[in-house]
């Protein structure tokens, strides 16, 4: 029996654990993309938007000195009136313009739903690694592996229909952003992709039994007859 592997699993597990808050982090948030509209001229200032999953936040942000070269609105970090509502297809009775669009209507309920899988399938991934070393029960790591490699897959394709959605707002010409970027909310699901993924390769890797090294082991470890 190997009696690292324990350890390695603990190691793992810890990972995991830094990728699955970094989900939940990326769920609860409202920093996936930045939206800036085009700046009018002698402005003193000027409306910009930063969304998530769930809610929709915009921000009058005021140019003390606005520059003639500037063509879109920001930094969003600059100080200014802000205020967050959640999508109408979420709480009807909430609006949102930006999101009033068919096509973006589908791809925020898509991305938020699969977000939604990604993070059930790392519930369920801890509550089956939690038992297996509550009980002993190691046959539990295998399952376990897989949900984790799950939830990276749903939050990856999360990512990019929020991408997509993005992209199409800028590329429409409904809407008046003229330039967007990705936020913080996006990299913690990047980067919750990357841990869960991997990890979850790492955890099953190391759930599987253990080759025999000389061709004898298999021999020695057989029951004997009688």
């Amino acid at each position: 029996m190997d009696e690292s592997k324990p350890l390695k699993v603990q190691l793992t597990f810890s990972v995991i654990l830094v990728g699955i808050s970094l989900l939940f982090a990326a769920v609860v948030t409202d920093h996936w993309a930045v939206l800036s509209p085009s700046l009018e001229e002698n402005t003193t200032s000027c409306e910009a938007a930063h969304f998530g999953l769930w809610r929709l936040c915009t921000k009058r942000i005021f140019m003390q000195e606005p520059s003639p070269k500037e063509k879109s609105c920001g930094p969003i970090s600059l100080p200014g009136d802000h205020n967050c509502s959640y999508f109408k297809h979420f709480t009807p009775g909430e609006t949102s313009e930006i999101f009033e669009v068919t096509t973006q209507k589908e791809y925020s309920i898509s991305a938020a739903a699969i977000a939604i899988f990604s993070v059930g399938f790392a519930i369920i991934g801890t509550i089956c690694v939690l038992l297996s070393f509550r009980k002993k029960r190691d046959y539990l790591l295998k399952p376990a592996s897989m949900f984790y490699t799950f939830a990276g897959l749903c939050i990856i394709i999360s990512v990019e229909v929020m991408r997509q959605s993005v992209k199409r707002m800028i590329d429409s010409k409904e809407t008046a952003w003229i330039k967007y970027s990705y936020s913080w909310s996006f990299a913690c699901a990047c980067a919750a992709f990357v841990l869960l993924f991997v990890c979850g390769i790492a955890l099953l890797l190391i759930a599987l039994p253990r080759f025999p090294q000389n061709p004898w082991e298999t021999c020695m470890d057989a029951e004997p007859e009688h």
